[in-house]
């Protein structure tokens, strides 16, 4: 007869050996496929991409920057520069390297490849947001070029990714880079969100849980020990130091701390009506599309309907249909207040007028302003 506490142990051993295996991203398989994918032409390319970063941030690129950026021995990574030497795309400057004119134009279309990507992948399917970058990794080699056009084409030209990277225009230009770390900003600073690091992973999951999104206005708090702590979106928020180093703000000198991020649908009062101005741009992806479907876009009149016992959530009627919201649904949705109660503007609740265009979406208002990640441009020529 089987010992039950052997059998017990060799179960325990199965177990923990299927998960080494077999765990998603980190696991031996998957590491196995990704080392297969790993041509020599994506690490030339992953390396391009590297030295860009590098230019663009003002930063200094080394053979170990390199070697760790691309995951290679520092052996590999030297070789990988030897062959862009070769090729004309970088040159050793001092103890570095830099792009030529040539290889800075082959990393801006694999920037914009992979920047285009991760915007669709935000936009259009139910990837989760801390997937975006690796999936987007995983298909920008694969992207011919009139494929990526296609792409930015179908999304409207949008000018930032949603980490609030600059997505460079077909010809290359791309905006200077702004902003400072939320770690730079002083208690009671008002500032808006404008990047957010995508990289490690481990730090991106951190921000994201956090529930921030670029175009977020926030406001500094006093400092906790090992804490950066911040209001926003009428919540407080408290972060390490080294995950708020990769929340890229822009400081807003005058900005009253009150009226910050104005009102939204989650401060309407049992019986309010009030206008929709707009969903917030850092809300995307399926979340965003049921909302708009729900029929809240620009001059949509909303009332606040009925609460539940316990506050949360609340139901609004909209344009004749009473829809329940959660207060972190409702707080996405800016609106004008200045509605009388119960009024509902036309028959059908649209106030305003619906402002989407002729595909059923909500139309761009036209900023085009860093704050939209998904702001639109006119088509390049």
């Amino acid at each position: 007869m089987t010992d039950p506490v052997f059998a017990l142990l060799v179960l325990a051993f199965l177990a923990v050996l299927a998960v080494f295996l077999l765990w998603p991203e980190r696991g031996v398989v998957a590491w196995l496929v990704r080392l297969a994918g790993t041509t020599e032409r994506v690490r030339m390319e992953d390396s391009l991409k590297h030295l860009y970063k590098c230019e663009y941030s003002g930063r200094p690129c080394s053979v170990d920057s390199l070697a760790g950026s691309v995951g290679v021995s520092g052996g590999k990574a030297v070789q990988l520069v030897g062959r862009l030497e070769e090729l004309g795309l970088a040159q050793a400057v001092g103890e570095g390297f830099v792009l030529t004119e040539e290889g800075r134009t082959y990393a801006l279309h694999i920037v914009r490849t992979h920047r285009l990507l991760e915007r669709y992948l935000a936009d259009r399917t139910g990837v989760l947001p801390e997937d975006w970058h690796q999936e987007a990794e995983r298909r920008e080699h694969k992207l011919t070029p009139a494929e990526r056009e296609s792409l930015a084409s179908e999304l409207g030209h949008p000018l930032y990714d949603p980490h609030g990277d600059p997505i460079p225009a077909r010809d290359g230009a791309r905006p200077d880079l702004t902003g400072v770390p939320l770690t730079s900003l002083e208690p009671g600073e008002v500032a808006s969100i404008v990047h957010l690091g995508d990289e490690p992973r481990e730090v991106y999951e951190a921000i994201s849980a956090a529930g921030l999104t670029p175009s977020m206005t926030v406001r500094t708090l006093e400092a906790a020990p090992g804490e950066v702590r911040f209001e926003t979106g009428g919540r407080e928020v408290a972060l390490k130091p080294v995950v708020a180093r990769n929340v890229t703000v822009e400081r807003l000198p005058g900005v009253s701390p009150a009226k910050m991020d104005g009102d939204t649908l989650a401060d309407l009062t049992e019986g309010e009506s009030a206008r929709v101005l707009g969903i917030h741009p850092g809300l995307q992806g399926a979340q965003r599309r049921r909302l708009l479907d729900l029929g809240l876009v620009p001059g949509t009149v909303v009332e606040a309907e009925m609460r539940s016992a316990t506050g949360d959530p609340t139901a609004y009627r909209i344009r004749g249909a009473v829809i329940a919201l959660r207060r972190d649904q409702a707080r996405w949705i800016h609106v004008d207040r200045r509605v009388k109660a119960g009024g509902r503007g036309d028959a059908d609740g649209r106030g305003g007028g619906d402002r989407r265009g002729a595909d059923g979406r909500e139309s761009d208002d036209g900023r085009g302003v860093r704050g939209d990640p998904g702001a639109a441009v006119t088509p390049e020529a």
